[in-house]
Order: C-alpha cells, then sequence, then structure tokens
C-alpha cells in the first residue's frame, strides 16, 4: 500500500478504540513492529479488551522470534518490513509456538502469499479494518482460526483453487480423498456443495446446479462450517483441502 507513513498509522489507530468486554480466558500477545510509537498505541487498545493481556514487544524479526520461543504467546501480531530479519523470514519460525496475525501497511499478494504459508493465520492492513476489528483479528487467530482483509482472502481462495485442481486432475486419488474426507463428519450433499463453493461458485449458482433451494445451500454451509470449526467460505476450503 503506497503512500502510507507510521504517523499516519498512529492517527489511524486512535482514532477509535475497542470496547472492554472481559472474559475468563486471557490472550497473551507479543508485539513485533521495529516502529515504538506503533507498538506503544497498539498496547492500550488491546488491552482495552480485558481478554486480552500484551506480555512483550520485539523491535525487529530476530527479537520477535526469540521472544516468541521464550514466552509462548497465543498470538504474536506481526510486520513485515523490520530490520535485522523481516516478518517474512520468521513467520515459520514463529508460527511453531504461537499463532501468528500480520499486521502491517503492505497490501502485495508477494508478501500475503508467504506470509499465509508460513503459517499465519491473520493478515490485516493498516486503513483497511477497525480498532475493534483488530481485538476480533486477535480473538479470532487466538482460537486457531482464521482473520484475513479481501485481498488476503483472495490470495488464500486462489492458492486453495490452485491446489483442488491438481487435486481433481489426480483422479485416480479423488475417491480415496473424498473417503477420507468424510472423517470431518459431513455428508455427501455437505461434500458436493463444499466442491461447487471451491471451484467458485455461488450459493444461488450451487443451488441451480443441485437443483436445491438457495435458503437450503446456505443451511447446508452453515452445518459445513460447524463442523469444520470455521467461520467463512475462505475458512472452510482451506480447511477441507488442508492448505493451512
Amino acid at each position: 500500500m503506497s503512500g502510507w507513513h507510521p504517523d499516519d498509522t498512529v492517527a489511524w489507530l486512535t482514532a477509535g478504540s475497542p470496547s472492554a468486554e472481559p472474559a475468563p480466558q486471557r490472550i497473551t500477545v507479543l508485539l513485533v513492529d521495529d516502529n515504538p510509537t506503533i507498538r506503544a498505541t497498539l498496547r492500550p487498545l488491546l488491552e482495552a479488551d480485558g481478554r486480552i493481556s500484551v506480555v512483550g514487544e520485539a523491535g525487529n524479526g530476530a527479537a520477535g522470534l526469540s521472544e516468541a520461543r521464550r514466552l509462548r504467546p497465543r498470538v504474536t501480531v506481526l510486520d513485515h518490513q523490520m530490520p535485522v530479519a523481516d516478518g517474512l523470514s520468521v513467520v515459520e519460525d514463529i508460527a511453531r509456538y504461537s499463532n501468528v496475525l500480520v499486521l502491517t501497511s503492505n497490501d502485495s499478494e508477494d508478501i500475503i502469499g508467504p506470509m499465509l504459508r508460513g503459517g499465519a493465520r491473520g493478515y490485516l492492513v493498516y486503513g483497511r479494518f477497525d480498532p475493534a476489528d483488530l481485538v476480533a483479528a486477535v480473538r479470532s487467530v487466538a482460537a486457531g482460526r482464521g482473520w484475513l482483509i479481501p485481498e488476503a482472502a483472495s490470495v488464500a481462495t486462489g492458492a486453495v483453487r490452485d491446489a483442488y485442481a491438481r487435486e481433481r486432475a489426480a483422479g485416480a486419488r479423488h475417491g480415496n480423498l473424498r473417503r477420507a474426507r468424510r472423517a470431518f463428519g459431513l455428508s455427501g450433499r455437505e461434500i458436493e456443495v463444499l466442491e461447487l463453493v471451491g471451484d467458485g461458485l455461488s450459493n444461488a449458482a450451487v443451488a441451480a446446479q443441485l437443483g436445491l433451494s438457495e435458503k437450503t445451500v446456505k443451511n447446508h454451509l452453515s452445518k459445513i462450517f460447524g463442523k469444520l470449526d470455521v467461520t467463512s467460505r475462505t475458512e472452510a476450503l482451506a480447511r477441507w483441502h488442508g492448505w493451512r
């Protein structure tokens, strides 16, 4: 994202604040960003939520990895551009100790794709979300789910579709994969719906192809989300195809 300055980031972050909502389970967070002002701004925004506690900070990727290994936080909020070691060079290692939420000003697919493949569960770009969304993203990532801006979701979906196309081309393995996936507890109809969603069809198109009402397709998707423990089509496809 061009034209974004660190001072703009701070001003934007402080424009609003998430409402406090105490919760019994504590979410520990590590902030890894080379700008100390941004870290100082993020800390109170996150800790305004009663569940979240910032337990550490680091100013570069190498220090962030060291702190993640030492603290084992539930969530590491990771910037991309940093000295010594950038976020991309350490995301895979940090993801071994913590759920990673990328928080950066870069919306390039060349960064989003490798970050997600490296293990990041969430990706946010400054200026594309509200402070309350930041808290929601930390909660979601802490629970092992994803939280993606549309650009990141598009990259993720594209990767899933590519993997799915390769998988379908290997027809000899398809039957075994379908049987293995039944371990998720999906019915035959739910599998059909999810595979058509993976082909890029809308709910209406899925309904037309299967001879169902659109409401029935939405009900199937709701059940699929519950069985896969996800909250979106992108996450369902990622879980289904083992992309993450």
